[in-house]
């Protein structure tokens, strides 16, 4: 199914020469999607999913109800022989905690406690109450202090872990204000975050702060309780400024770096990398690449990938043919990725046979090619008007169950169109919509706007 009809090019090679319905399973590419079936499950299949359904495991707790929640519990503790360990004890919280509120789950924990003297409480149980008291707050940390003072009570202070747990759950929660609010609060009494927490909030902070509110966060923890930024603490800063197309700022961060005494990584150059690749600033990101073998840092294959793509991308495949063949020379194997930017630079160029042959040197160095290969390939063949080739390359990706990407759908159906085969376009979009490649919204769309500018087109004399 990987492989390209003999039909489809017959004029290149004949090295991609089996057609894809005709293949056994066993040379389909793992890349590709299963074709799709309507065919009903065996009748044993679905029996054995009820099967199934029927052993699935109720719920201990049905209803919040405090009263409710004591009788569930005291016919548990009843009816078990053996003493119940802290662990299942903790279990049977959470239970009911994920479903009631925060002064009930306390109230449970007390008749726990009274029910069976012998269960002692541990570090982990009132985790499980933090967590949800976390997930409880709105304007205000009460529900949180509520907690934190009902462990120090019992003689367990706060830790890092603690910390994590209280973090991590605001986050979750999406009370990142009261994140930030708590962990300088703990920070104060002796229970800093570690790396691990601080970044998570770093990073959860530049998702939905200004970078002036990041930046001023990371400086408050530095000078007030000695938390420094790590090498992972600026590859987040950087990443996001990146992200946000700001690439001075994160050739500034990267000098900041240096002078904290940190040597960016592979990873921090791939990420100031892709910011210039995406603005097809594809210079910039050569002197990148210049800049960490000066360094002495090794480029891994995303580190090629990643300028082939760039360098494709804002049409100077030449250049990204010539760091093609120092990647292998450096030992990193071309995979789909690579091939499948280089393709796209190609058919930028209006070189969609050329696109070709490079599938054929993909294949002939087992490097199979995946949905998107197929996909870029395709819209390039329309792009190009070889209409008979593209439909050709569509046949074979239909026969293997492969989806159509939004432009490689919207370049077959108009190069259609334009043709005036609007049945075939038609059909094109019937299999669009029953392969899921689209939705139906979608597909849709962009037939009716084709149809519009087809009729358009024929009230002005400009097609037949």
């Amino acid at each position: 199914m990987g492989k390209v009809p003999p039909s489809f090019r017959p004029a290149i090679s004949n090295s991609i020469s089996r057609n894809v319905p005709s293949q056994s399973p066993a040379t389909i590419p793992l890349q590709f999607p299963e074709k799709t079936t309507n065919k009903k499950l065996p009748q044993h299949s679905k029996k054995a999913d009820d099967s199934l359904g029927s052993r699935r495991v109720e719920p201990l707790f049905k209803s919040p109800d405090f009263s409710s929640a004591k009788k569930v519990f005291n016919s548990i503790a009843a009816t078990m022989k053996a003493p119940i360990d802290v662990r299942f004890q903790n279990t049977l919280l959470q239970s009911y905690a994920s479903i009631s509120t925060v002064n009930d789950s306390i109230s449970l924990l007390h008749h726990m406690v009274q029910t069976l003297p012998s269960f002692s409480p541990d570090r982990s149980t009132y985790h499980i109450l933090l967590s949800q008291s976390c997930k409880a707050a709105d304007s205000s940390l009460s529900p949180v202090h509520q907690t934190l003072n009902l462990m120090v009570t019992k003689g367990l202070k706060p830790n890092q872990v603690t910390t994590d747990v209280a973090i991590r759950s605001l986050c979750e929660a999406g009370h990142i204000d009261h994140a930030v609010e708590l962990v300088k609060e703990l920070s104060s009494k002796h229970s800093p975050p570690d790396n691990f927490t601080f970044n998570f909030l770093v990073k959860n902070l530049c998702k939905c702060r200004t970078l002036s509110t990041v930046y001023g966060f990371v400086d408050d923890m530095k000078s007030s309780f000695g938390i420094k930024p790590d090498l992972v603490t600026y590859t987040i800063l950087i990443d996001n400024v990146c992200n946000s197309k700001n690439l001075r700022e994160a050739m500034r961060l990267v000098g900041v770096l240096h002078e904290s005494g940190f040597k960016p990584d592979c990873f921090v150059y791939n990420t100031i990398m892709k910011g210039y690749c995406m603005l097809s600033r594809g210079s910039e990101a050569i002197e990148v690449y210049k800049k960490m073998k000066e360094e002495g840092v090794e480029p891994d294959l995303v580190t090629y990938n990643t300028l082939i793509f760039g360098l494709s991308k804002s049409g100077r495949v030449k250049e990204a043919r010539k760091y093609l063949d120092i990647m292998v020379e450096s030992g990193h194997f071309p995979d789909a990725v690579t091939y499948t930017s280089l393709m796209n630079g190609i058919c930028r160029e209006g070189n969609a046979l050329g696109a070709v042959v490079l599938l054929e040197e993909m294949e002939r160095k087992g490097c199979s090619p995946n949905s998107c290969t197929y996909n870029t390939l395709l819209h390039g063949l329309c792009k190009c008007r070889l209409m008979e080739k593209g439909l050709q390359l569509y046949g074979a990706m239909k026969s293997a169950g492969m989806k159509l990407e939004t432009a490689s759908y919207a370049t077959l159906v108009r190069a259609l169109c334009r043709e005036g085969r609007v049945a075939e376009a038609y059909e094109v979009f019937d299999y669009a919509v029953e392969s899921k490649s689209l939705t139906d919204v979608a597909a849709y769309s962009t037939l009716e706007v084709t149809l519009k500018w087809l009729k358009k087109a024929r009230e002005q004399g400009l097609m037949v």
